[in-house]
């Protein structure tokens, strides 16, 4: 991000994962790919073109592309943001806030803001089952994300009764080692087929 290669990299990362999705829906596993964001890609003025192209070349249904970032993004330059979110939604891309609980946002903006999800930060599942002050942030953010009608992720999720406790509180989703640790393209086609195959 100091010398700006993220932009360049981000705009390879996109278009190569975008590529990669669609090898797999060809080949029936219709997932949703998510990629991460840096605010400078999110202020370049060519970003919606980017995905826009990207979508176009690799025939991509945008409903299975979810750009995440970072929930420090909203209060570097709300106005950009929110413009480029607006756009972004308008070519049906699903968006999510990443690492959420760990910044300082303000609720009223990330209510109007057109969001899909809050992806709660690891830090606040690591301790889960030992510490009452995590369950609780926890439990109000899955709450929050209820109320604003957006879907809850927690991230970091490692072991079983990680995973018991967030059931129990109806987080949406969970992701973390648990259920895989980051795979190449190979081993994770493989686990894909493996998973339908049961």
């Amino acid at each position: 991000e100091e010398t700006r290669l993220i932009i360049p990299i981000g705009q390879w990362i996109l278009r190569n994962a975008c590529a990669q999705a669609m090898e797999w829906h060809r080949a029936g596993f219709e997932i949703t790919l998510s990629v991460n964001l840096s605010v400078l890609q999110v202020e370049e003025r060519k970003l919606v073109e980017l995905v826009e192209d990207t979508l176009r070349q690799t025939g991509m249904n945008p409903k299975f592309l979810e750009l995440e970032l970072t929930e420090n993004i909203l209060i570097q330059r709300p106005d950009v943001i929110y413009n480029v979110f607006q756009q972004l939604r308008e070519l049906g891309v699903r968006l999510a806030i990443d690492d959420f609980g760990t910044g300082y946002s303000s609720l009223s903006y990330l209510s109007k803001l057109p969001i899909d999800k809050l992806k709660i930060d690891r830090s606040f599942i690591h301790d889960l089952a030992n510490n009452a002050d995590d369950r609780s942030i926890v439990e109000a953010i899955i709450s929050m994300a209820r109320s604003l009608r957006l879907r809850s992720i927690a991230e970091g999720v490692e072991t079983p009764e990680q995973e018991k406790i967030l059931r129990r509180l109806d987080c949406d989703e969970l992701q973390g080692y648990i259920y895989s640790p980051p795979l190449p393209h190979e081993e994770l086609t493989a686990l894909l087929r493996a998973a339908r195959d049961v």
